[in-house]
């Protein structure tokens, strides 16, 4: 129980800003095995948001509260996923070799597809948001945010990590998942989805696998087709694609049926 304590917060001290007993230090060897939690760093993102947004929500109209929780999300991770989205529109977007669009994703300059990429994707998340009742957002926020970090942990069970040198910021979490260990992350990150399900009889929000697999497939053939694998920007950006497609899914779901 101790060594899973200690694994829990290599994860908490590498895919967030939150802070860690002073006395944890970073470990290789346990953040290898962190990938199983980022599912569970979802769900305190995604609460630190919904809390966010039912707090605020009670002074401000909901327009502001969003804002300001999708600020405090952002601080939360220290835009880790965002930050990856827009390395992988700079480097798929400028770059035509494989070569030529790591070396771009690794550079730290933001370019003009990042830019123009993150500043849609923001937009983007904001407008979806801002179509559901209030009441409904809380939910939507802690859904997305672990669901979509499984989606992008899926590419370490299923792809091959691309980046040899070592001083990439992901290739600790490049050793492969076992099976028991990709289900492990699946059933937590499952977890608010199912309690969403129980607690308005609404077997429909298990359809939102469907949208997720495509975009899984589509992104893991555009990867591998253009640099033969993953990297740890892939993922950011498989993350911020797949929370995005889970908005939109609930907006028509919730329209139509």
């Amino acid at each position: 129980m101790k060594r899973q304590v200690h694994i829990f917060l290599n994860a908490l001290m590498f895919y967030s800003r939150i802070p860690v007993p002073s006395w944890m230090t970073h470990n290789e060897e346990m953040l290898n095995k962190a990938s199983i939690y980022f599912p569970v760093i979802g769900w305190i993102v995604g609460g630190i948001a919904s809390l966010t947004f039912y707090g605020f929500n009670w002074l401000f109209p909901t327009e502001i509260a969003l804002v300001l929780s999708m600020i405090c999300s952002i601080l939360t991770t220290g835009a880790f996923h965002e930050d990856g989205f827009a390395d992988v529109c700079d480097g798929f977007g400028g770059g035509w070799t494989k070569m030529k669009i790591l070396d771009i994703m690794k550079d730290s300059r933001l370019g003009t597809y990042g830019a123009a990429g993150l500043g849609l994707i923001i937009a983007l998340k904001f407008l979806s948001l801002k179509q559901f009742e209030p009441t409904l957002i809380p939910w939507v926020l802690l859904i997305s945010h672990p669901l979509s970090r499984f989606v992008a942990l899926s590419f370490v069970y299923t792809h091959e990590y691309v980046r040899e040198n070592e001083d990439s910021k992901a290739k600790p979490l490049a050793k492969k998942l076992s099976a028991s260990e990709l289900f492990i992350a699946f059933c937590f990150a499952i977890i608010p989805l199912l309690g969403y399900l129980f607690w308005f009889k609404s077997l429909e929000v298990l359809l939102v696998f469907l949208p997720l697999v495509l975009v899984k497939a589509y992104l893991a053939r555009y990867f591998t087709k253009w640099i033969g694998g993953y990297t740890g920007d892939c993922l950011g950006a498989t993350q911020q694609v797949s929370e995005v497609i889970i908005y939109l899914f609930f907006l028509a779901l919730w329209k139509f049926i």
